[in-house]
């Protein structure tokens, strides 16, 4: 029997068309691969401005596409049961990008860029990096997600100035950032920061000895490193800076832990919003976690081990959340206070909205609450629901970098 033109026709469109859809998927996956089968000095996005465009129409935080927790590992720490109880998790890196939490939860990092693999820790040439390093990658003004092909020691000598639209993501190696300059992130939107060891940090020409120094700077997800010892502090957020979540990081020995704003007469910083949650603050802290100036802090199920003068201090009229943290006082009888007002009169602060809603306080820790209850500058100050503080020590107990295998859970 004939079979007419038009039925010809049309088969053959249908299979064009299935053809096309299929090769789209096959690309899609190849832009996606694992970074070792990839080429990850391609450009993946050509024009940067496209991809902010694309954040600001996101309504990733829903909890239907996060899919946040896991019947069968679940920690009750939302970002690690997002990801870590995959065995694949280094087939599907860029998974960890729709696991954030907080003020920075959008933070997308180089999530739509291609894999940049991290093969040479040296830091010879400033003006021209050596393709390889990771000064090469965090300068390219592409997104890129970038990972490191073995364990590796990077001394920089200059301050680390990253580029928008990066992610530094170590798992899988243990990568250290040592005794030289550390990592700035300078008017520059969506990083995100994962797995690092960061510690004796110095000053250098363009760096003041912070492990992480935030600028000017918005949607920032500092997660899962281990920070210490560093001339400065170790995370501060200063100049206009907002939508930050700092998450699941081990602080140890340092004096200054956190500065989030950046002077008393720097009013822009009125509008900062940072969440601190699922952080370890442990032994040999003194003071800053955080010092807070001006916005709006969200300080949630944190593990407070120590610390020898305050754990939580501000100045300048911030708004502090404090809520389902574990708060154990040291041994001296005159630091049992969380709190501190810097240089100000009671007068003054008699009116500032810190409260403390939850909170276990251990061995005669109390926290000074102040202002009424002032709901709506609460709600400026709130980006999660926090859990029970007698859960703390689960939801903290994989704080700092994990230690991953491929093909097994992290």
């Amino acid at each position: 029997m004939e079979v007419p033109t038009k039925s010809i026709f049309v088969s053959a469109l249908v299979l064009l068309l299935l053809f096309v859809g299929t090769m789209a998927s096959v690309k899609d996956d190849l832009s996606n691969k694992l970074p070792e089968d990839v080429d990850g000095n391609e450009h993946a996005v050509s024009n940067p401005d496209e991809v902010a465009a694309m954040v600001d129409m996101s309504t990733r935080n829903s909890t239907e596409r996060r899919k946040l927790g896991s019947s069968t590992c679940g920690t009750g720490n939302p970002i690690d049961d997002c990801w870590r109880c995959d065995p694949n998790w280094h087939r599907n890196r860029k998974r960890l990008a729709e696991c954030g939490i907080g003020f920075g939860r959008d933070a997308i990092g180089g999530r739509d860029g291609h894999f940049y693999v991290v093969t040479d820790s040296s830091d010879h040439d400033l003006a021209n990096p050596k393709p390889g390093t990771l000064r090469y990658a965090v300068i390219q003004d592409r997104p890129l997600w970038i990972v490191f092909k073995h364990d590796m020691v990077i001394k920089l000598f200059k301050g680390l100035i990253i580029n928008s639209f990066k992610t530094i993501d170590a798992r899988g190696a243990k990568v250290h950032i040592a005794y030289g300059g550390c990592i700035t992130i300078h008017y520059a939107t969506n990083v995100i920061i994962h797995g690092l060891h960061i510690y004796n940090c110095k000053p250098t020409e363009n760096a003041d000895g912070d492990a992480i120094s935030i600028s000017g700077s918005s949607h920032v997800w500092i997660d899962h490193n281990t920070l210490s010892n560093c001339t400065d502090g170790l995370v501060d957020a200063v100049m206009g800076s907002t939508a930050i979540t700092i998450s699941n990081n081990h602080f140890t020995r340092q004096n200054q832990v956190m500065l989030l704003g950046h002077s008393d007469s720097y009013v822009k910083d009125k509008h900062m919003q940072v969440t601190i949650a699922y952080n370890r603050f442990g032994e040999g802290l003194v003071q800053r976690m955080p010092r807070c100036r001006h916005g709006y802090f969200h300080v949630v199920n944190n593990d407070y081990t120590n610390w020898e003068m305050y754990a939580i201090g501000g100045s300048a009229n911030p708004t502090i959340n404090s809520q389902g943290n574990r708060y154990l006082a040291p041994i001296n009888p005159f630091a049992k206070e969380v709190t501190k007002r810097i240089q100000t009169p009671t007068e003054h602060w008699n009116g500032w909205n810190w409260r403390s809603e939850g909170d276990l306080l251990l061995n005669g820790a109390y926290f000074t609450p102040s202002g009424a209850k002032a709901t709506a500058s609460y709600a400026k100050a709130s980006s999660l629901g926090a859990q029970s503080s007698l859960m703390v020590g689960a939801i903290t107990s994989g704080a700092g970098v994990l230690h991953c295998r491929r093909g097994h859970q992290c």
